[in-house]
């Protein structure tokens, strides 16, 4: 009876999960997350518009990253979704960007407004010197073939910073 008893509490106990088994659970949750997100964002009608929506959008895509990535929301007329694109990764400090492959892609997929995004792995999340440069030569480049840039983010895992808010933009 004592046996019984014993796998019975130890049944009932609380599972200790290992830190994989935790990051494994966070990663699933995340990727239901962006889901949620992008089917609401493609939905006639629904837009990426609202800058609460985009920050929390990126930071779930580009947060957690330990390298610099660099994605493109590539938006229709409305403002939807018309699909999301890492489109350069470097290293812990920083991401070659080539505007050249932006334009391309926002042709090929025919999209007439853009919002841009890349984390900054250190948890430092002001715009540097060079992120607004970057951001300037990408609205140059895309306003050539009329394709607008609403906005740029700078990311980490815990806020985002709208360069568009700031008036950089």
């Amino acid at each position: 009876m004592v046996a019984r008893s014993h796998s019975l509490a130890l049944a009932n106990a609380p599972r200790v999960l290992s830190d994989d088994a935790i990051r494994v659970r966070d990663d699933r949750v995340i990727t239901r997350a962006l889901r949620v997100l992008e089917r609401r964002a493609s939905i006639p009608g629904q837009s990426l518009g609202d800058v609460s929506t985009c920050e929390a959008f990126f930071r779930l895509r580009l947060g957690g990253e330990t390298r610099e990535h660099f994605e493109v929301a590539f938006m229709d007329g409305q403002h939807r979704l018309i699909a999301v694109e890492r489109l350069f990764s470097g290293s812990a400090s920083g991401a070659e960007v080539h505007p050249r492959v932006v334009v391309q892609r926002a042709l090929a997929l025919n999209a007439v407004s853009v919002l841009m995004a890349h984390n900054h792995p250190s948890g430092y999340s002001e715009p540097s010197a060079a992120d607004r440069a970057v951001t300037a030569r990408l609205k140059s480049a895309l306003q050539l073939v009329e394709v607008r840039l609403l906005d740029h983010f700078v990311v980490t895992a815990t806020q985002a910073v709208s360069m568009a808010a700031r008036g950089w933009i």
